[in-house]
């Protein structure tokens, strides 16, 4: 129990409140009464105040001002090593009854779980500052706009959040006048700090906890001040908690960037594409096509939320207002144009490398390599030093509108009309280059199959295929398989003539010598032609027991030194290598259930008879 000049301080800090929303108040009354902060602060999401607190973040020892000339209002942090990515084993989906969480989730009892993090939240904001970020996922403007507020004890956060997400007064002021309904969300880095106690540069405990209860819509994390952890807009919301707002509200949320493509003739076609982690998702949707006459523009690189519109399509946003990517591999040779974003200034790095004038620097930003720099961890660093510079998870924090390439209709509220989707994974053989769904039923089965093989940068053997449903295994938010019945049940509430094709992509199909049989990045633009082409009805395919493949002529090559056998390599399909891939999709489809929808399993069973007949 709270005792009673933690209830008085809870008192002043709601009467102090620039809100009468008392749905709002009786909840961070209840959390200041729990946690027990020092003081309480209600994020208006001005530069002013993200000034103010990156300076305190600087004196703090959190944050190091980057060189100006470098980039521009930028701050390098760096975590504790205990502290540098995603906890799987610790996250859960707390629904009311264990098959609802699914085979692919953690799970406990919502109220035994309540009971285990009332306790661990108990005063854990001593000493600190408990924050207050009224947020929206998507636009403000939306016709149903997705209201969450972030309780926090860390600045880094609600600076973090300022960028990837709208937050602060203007959403404050929507929620009192609509009375909207917001997903409560709260974070404790869980260091609580005792009077006369020091502060450590980037304070965390080793207990965590990133814990969903999806009925009840709300998010409790724990222990980490990282990334995903602690941004809970991000995956906690965004997708976790949205994917099941989605499947109650008739709507998708999704792991797949925006791409919008626009073709000589001046008409534009819009892409999403949902590629498991190693697969080139950020380069496809930066990408500057090699092909003449095409234009790329994005609209997102991670999240989109796809609704069907008033006239019968499905239309996508990406609920998100920044990029938090991933820095090794980006570079200004693989993705220029992630790299002019971040050269702007306004950013947040974690985990990188400094460099000896002000800046920052990880594997693969440039070609050459620093003779000299400071590691995330501090220490001296040379190219001889054995170790990478940066954390291989190490991360830019960047505002999307910085992006040279955005698409106008990245400011849509309601999104703009969906015309294809891209299902992509890592693999060696039998996926080739592209594949074209024979219908909508056939392309929600390659999502559920997506696979890719585990690279080097993965614990673990290398090599091994690993089935990523829509690429959303960590993040679907309630049982798989009833995650792929909403998928063909969402197709019934849209026009049948508008749904998007679906299409498979491999980019890393090897030739018969080892190498890869496709160069990939900017040239992966002449694949996205074939798919406009195939919307429009004007290029060519040859139907394979897999679905529709391009024949060799239907692919634009031109300037292209490509040879004729590493093309037939790109595409071609080995009934016998797609019999070893059947076993190994009943084998995956076998850990479902029951709960695996009859009409995706039938989608197995004809392939099989495909297969065997080719």
């Amino acid at each position: 129990m709270a005792n009673n000049s933690s209830l008085a301080f809870a008192d002043r800090a709601v009467a102090e409140a620039p809100t009468s929303y008392g749905k709002l108040l009786d909840w961070v009354k209840e959390v200041a009464e729990l946690t027990e902060p020092d003081s309480v602060y209600w994020v208006d999401g001005s530069q002013e105040e993200y000034d103010r607190l990156a300076g305190e973040l600087v004196q703090a020892g959190t944050f190091v001002k980057l060189a100006e000339d470098k980039f521009p209002n930028s701050y390098a942090a760096f975590s504790d090593p205990a502290d540098v990515a995603r906890v799987e084993d610790r996250t859960f989906i707390c629904s009311e009854k264990e098959e609802d969480a699914g085979f692919t989730n953690n799970w406990m009892d919502p109220s035994e779980m309540k009971g285990i993090l009332s306790e661990t939240f108990k005063g854990s904001m001593h000493g600190r500052t408990m924050y207050v970020i009224p947020f929206v996922m998507g636009h403000l403007e939306a016709d149903d706009p997705k209201f969450g507020v972030e309780i926090t004890d860390s600045a880094y956060v609600v600076n973090s959040m300022r960028i990837m997400a709208r937050i602060g007064t203007d959403v404050l002021q929507k929620m009192e006048e609509t009375q909207a309904f917001f997903v409560p969300a709260l974070h404790s880095v869980g260091a609580p700090l005792e009077e006369g106690e020091a502060d450590v540069a980037w304070p965390c405990n080793e207990t965590k906890w990133i814990v969903h209860f999806p009925e009840e819509r709300s998010i409790w994390s724990y222990g980490s001040g990282y990334g995903g952890n602690a941004l809970l807009g991000k995956k906690c919301y965004a997708l976790r908690i949205a994917s099941v707002m989605a499947r109650d509200e008739g709507w998708l949320a999704e792991h797949m960037l925006i791409l919008k493509l626009t073709n000589p003739a001046g008409k534009s076609y819009t892409i999403s594409g949902a590629f498991p982690s190693a697969c080139g998702k950020t380069n496809l949707a930066l990408i500057d096509p090699t092909i003449e006459g095409w234009k790329a523009e994005t609209l997102g690189d991670d999240i989109t939320w796809i609704r069907p519109g008033k006239d019968g399509e499905f239309r996508v946003v990406n609920p998100e207002s920044g990029y938090f990517g991933v820095a090794p591999g980006t570079g200004w040779s693989t993705n220029p144009n992630a790299m002019k974003a971040i050269a702007k200034g306004n950013s947040i790095f974690t985990n990188v490398a400094l460099t000896d004038d002000g800046g920052v620097w990880w594997e693969g930003m440039t070609d050459e390599v620093p003779a000299h720099l400071t590691d995330w961890r501090g220490n001296d660093w040379t190219p001889e030093s054995g170790t990478p510079a940066a954390h291989p998870n190490s991360r830019f924090c960047t505002p999307i509108d910085q992006t040279e390439m955005l698409a106008d209709e990245y400011h849509e509220p309601n999104g703009v009309k969906l015309d294809a989707i891209l299902f992509g994974g890592r693999r060696k053989t039998t996926i080739p280059l592209v594949t074209e769904s024979f219908d909508w039923e056939d392309g929600i089965f390659k999502g559920a199959t997506l696979s890719s093989e585990t690279t080097a940068a993965a614990a673990g053997a290398v090599g091994v295929v690993r089935r990523d449903p829509m690429a959303m295994l960590p993040f679907i938010g309630y049982d798989a398989g009833d995650y792929l019945e909403h998928w063909v049940k969402v197709s019934g509430e849209v026009d049948q003539a508008k749904l998007p094709r679906i299409y498979l992509v491999n980019w890393f199909r090897r030739n018969r010598d080892g190498g890869f049989a496709w160069p990939g990045f900017g040239e992966n633009s002449r694949v996205l032609k074939w798919v406009v082409e195939r919307l429009e009805g004007t290029a060519e395919a040859v139907e394979t027991a897999i679905g529709r493949v391009p024949t060799p002529e239907a692919l634009d090559l031109s300037g292209l030194d490509l040879s004729d056998a590493d093309l037939e390599d790109a595409l071609r399909v080995d009934p016998e290598e797609w019999k070893d891939e059947v076993a190994s999709i009943e084998e995956w489809f076998a850990r479902f259930g029951a709960s695996l929808p009859a009409s995706i399993a039938g989608q197995l069973d004809g392939l099989k008879e495909r297969v065997h007949q080719a």
